[in-house]
């Protein structure tokens, strides 16, 4: 299972905006983006505008996918194949490529706030604590779909962080797509997210033009 394992706050500066990609640490004046938003390398307090003094149409589509890609924490092999199966669907392709990437495992236990972070999603989903439909799952890219049942398995509630989990949990709000019992640790996918459901600084339009080049 490969996963990218550098720095990831360099990544946020790459983009030039927060990512979130450490979960309550970007809140606070720890966070390295606060202290150097510029990106990174030798060249980073220059800027990334070309020669002309804008960017080019290839670099803003580049920037849209390597955002996307880097929010969810996928490499590019497996955002490729995910862009592939979307353009087998009928409808918008973006829109099809950004509710595949909400389906992922990971993201759904994130945004029922069992998790603080993707990667502490993903961490805990390769741990073995939740089961879906009633069965354990430690692939933290399954993809789910409308009707299947989370819940964090039995043996896990035992220890401390599912213990406190009910309490953290409800301080976030959980999107309408989704529905969360925190008495019993469990959940349920009413539907597939609608695009005002995703992120509004995700441009899947851009995403589609890169790889339609």
């Amino acid at each position: 299972m490969a996963k990218y394992l550098g720095p990831v706050c360099r990544l946020c500066r790459r983009e030039g905006e927060k990512l979130y990609l450490k979960g309550e640490r970007c809140f606070t004046p720890k966070c390295a983006f606060e202290r150097r938003g510029y990106p990174p390398g030798v060249h980073g307090r220059s800027g990334t505008r070309t020669a002309t003094g804008r960017e080019s149409d290839y670099l803003r589509q580049l920037r849209a996918k390597q955002k996307a890609r880097r929010v969810y924490g996928i490499l590019e092999r497996q955002f490729r194949r995910y862009y592939e199966e979307a353009l087998k669907r009928r409808g918008l392709t973006g829109l099809i490529l950004l509710q595949i990437l909400e389906s992922r495992l990971d993201n759904v236990v994130y945004r029922l706030g069992f998790a603080s972070s993707r990667a502490q999603a993903r961490l805990l989903v390769t741990h073995g604590h939740f089961l879906v439909n009633g069965r354990r799952t430690d692939v933290p890219s399954m993809l789910l779909k409308e009707g299947d049942v989370l819940t964090v398995r039995e043996g896990s509630r035992k220890l401390p962080y599912f213990k406190e989990l009910p309490e953290l949990a409800a301080k976030r709000s959980v999107p309408a797509w989704l529905q969360r019992d925190l008495n019993t640790l469990s959940a349920t996918v009413l539907r597939m997210p609608e695009r005002a459901e995703i992120d509004g600084n995700l441009n899947e339009q851009l995403i589609v033009e890169y790889y339609s080049r």
